[in-house]
């Protein structure tokens, strides 16, 4: 069974603006699955139809099981949602934070103590455990809102673009942790702007563009389909046309730029080595040599003609506010 079932999933709003335009999707069990687009492609906004937080105005979607529609109730109990804002009240350390987040779910008490202290040892809070979480900075404000959607043990785990604005070292800690999760077999749907980190975590990935996807597989066929891999010279001492000659026995050769000659390359770094003992045959100087792999945003750029860019504030446009509602406790 899918964990995640959506067809024609759409939503609007007043004035006629459409966020989502008929989304199709489909995650399996025990899947990291990446939505990747910029501010305002739609993706928070199926999200939160996802989580029952919004409803949806065409389309269906069935959420471990239930129908988000039909049954919320069972959908909320079955998954974990931290969002782009973490809900966290300032005044409250965090293993009160923890405490009560695992009351809602009704976790008995003498349970629900052993699960929260599990939890902040998990995500490495457990020295600030009894801090105010006002005190945290954002990347442990982050950590502890992933260990809040966790404490009842969900099936189904959905984070709203986790690391936007974190620090590296932040950013790399909710990806080790997001991969340990699913290797406990925990289904992770991820919603990022970040091509590095669709690329790292993501089993299958989703671009999505003015409210369609717009291309859907693996990284590794994505990036297949917009080219090879690509090796990139630069001649130090001999002739640049005497280059190309020897760069074609190798692949097909890709318009020069800035004096740099390019050839594509069928096998990528397996060819390297052959490619430099035919140019020093040749008695050609070589000053610079790179492969160059195909990349998600090439991916994006051919599918939706532009770049994505990675520098843009958090939220989507019309969403401002989307971060700060609660949307794992319990109906």
């Amino acid at each position: 069974m899918a964990a995640i079932e959506v067809r024609d999933l759409q939503r609007s709003f007043d004035g006629g603006v459409t966020a989502v335009a008929g989304v199709d999707l489909e995650v399996a069990e025990g899947e990291i699955f990446s939505f990747l687009g910029p501010n305002g492609a739609g993706k928070t906004t199926t999200v939160r139809m996802l989580t029952t937080l919004l409803r949806p105005t065409g389309g269906t979607a069935i959420v471990a099981g239930y129908d988000v529609v039909a049954d919320p109730a069972s959908v909320r109990k079955a998954i974990g949602v931290a969002l782009q804002e973490a809900a966290l009240d300032p005044l409250m350390t965090g293993r009160e934070l923890l405490r009560l987040q695992a009351t809602l779910h009704g976790i008995p008490k003498g349970e629900l103590e052993r699960r929260s202290d599990e939890l902040l040892e998990r995500v490495g809070l457990t020295e600030a455990a009894d801090r105010r979480v006002g005190t945290y900075s954002g990347g442990m404000q982050r950590r502890l809102d992933l260990a809040s959607a966790l404490v009842h043990e969900p099936r189904v785990l959905f984070l709203d673009e986790p690391t936007t604005g974190l620090d590296p070292v932040s950013r790399k800690t909710i990806w080790e942790e997001v991969e340990a999760l699913n290797r406990e077999g925990t289904t992770v749907f991820l919603t990022t702007q970040y091509l590095e980190e669709a690329d790292q975590l993501a089993d299958r990935v989703a671009i999505i563009a003015r409210g369609k996807i717009v291309a859907e597989g693996t990284p590794a066929s994505l990036k297949a389909e917009v080219g090879k891999p690509r090796l990139e010279v630069t001649v130090a001492e001999g002739s640049p046309e005497l280059c190309e000659g020897v760069l074609a026995e190798f692949g097909a050769p890709l318009p020069a730029r800035d004096g740099t000659l390019i050839v594509e390359l069928e096998r990528g770094a397996a060819q390297i080595a052959p490619v430099v003992r035919a140019l020093d045959e040749a008695g050609i100087l070589v000053e610079s040599l790179d492969l160059v792999e195909p990349t998600l945003d090439d991916v994006f750029v051919e599918k939706t003609g532009e770049h994505l860019s990675e520098d843009e504030a958090p939220g989507e446009g019309g969403g401002g506010g989307e971060g700060a509602e609660t949307a794992g406790a319990p109906a």
